[in-house]
């Protein structure tokens, strides 16, 4: 009998909260640690955000820190403030309302690549497995805690669904926390990896119709990569789902 795995037979139910906690924490594992800088937006149903709060570390997040904004950024729930650069995300949300998850963040390969003013070459299945329309974003006019800085890159970057910042940082989209995940994941790993490439004299991209199948990939589709990594921080902190479940 084929066994089609489920969220339910992989991990517990997670609440909203939950599921911008863990994939915090889970990102802070890929090298998305860059102090207190980052931040993540989830559109809920009734056109607010859940948003992780300016000054704590993605990697010591709990349910019980997470905010809820609406959609000029004033805090409506929690004990926190917004972070400084959430116009970004509210700039992004007002002119995408196809994107549910946003996430920025400073990790040390997608900003180098930034910092070049490149995009690099994704020369492995698994730096591809998120999918999605990666574009350099390359005017750097200042902070995005700046209405009108932000609203010009996320003007600049159109449709895509992920974006290198110009001397900045990285923005991964996606219609849900699942999707974020493998984007922002993948974007690093195809960063990491083209560097490594790179100082070896250069290699073969993906290219063809494999690429093109990767690149239209929602980023929904590799089911358990998730699941797997929401057991690591749970295996790591028992303690760290809601203690009201």
């Amino acid at each position: 009998m084929e066994f089609i795995p489920t969220q339910e037979k992989l991990i517990p139910d997670l609440s909203p909260r939950e599921e911008v906690v863990l994939l915090a924490r889970t990102l802070w594992r890929e090298g998305y640690d860059d102090h207190v800088a980052g931040h993540i937006t989830y559109r809920q149903p009734d056109g607010t955000f859940l948003c992780n709060p300016w000054f704590l570390l993605w990697s010591e997040l709990r349910a019980e820190h997470i905010i809820r904004i609406d959609g000029d950024g004033n805090v409506l729930e929690g004990d926190w403030p917004a972070p400084l650069g959430i116009p970004l995300h509210l700039e992004l949300h007002k002119l995408r309302e196809d994107v549910t998850v946003a996430m920025h963040n400073h990790p040390r390969y997608g900003t180098i690549w930034a910092d070049a003013g490149r995009v690099p070459p994704a020369y492995d299945q698994s730096s591809a497995m998120g999918g999605g329309e990666l574009v350099l974003v390359d005017e750097y006019e200042g902070g995005v805690d700046n209405a009108n800085f932000a609203r010009s890159a996320v003007e600049a970057m159109g449709g895509a669904d992920l974006a290198l910042l110009a001397n900045h940082g990285v923005f991964v989209l996606g219609s849900s926390i699942r999707a974020v995940h493998q984007r922002a994941v993948a974007l690093e790993q195809r960063c990491r990896n083209a560097w490594h490439v790179e100082a070896l004299g250069g290699g073969k991209p993906l290219t063809g119709p494999v690429a093109d199948a990767f690149r239209q990939s929602d980023g929904t589709r590799f089911i358990g990569f998730w699941e797997a990594m929401v057991r690591v921080e749970l295996e790591a902190d028992p303690t760290l789902l809601s203690a009201d479940r």
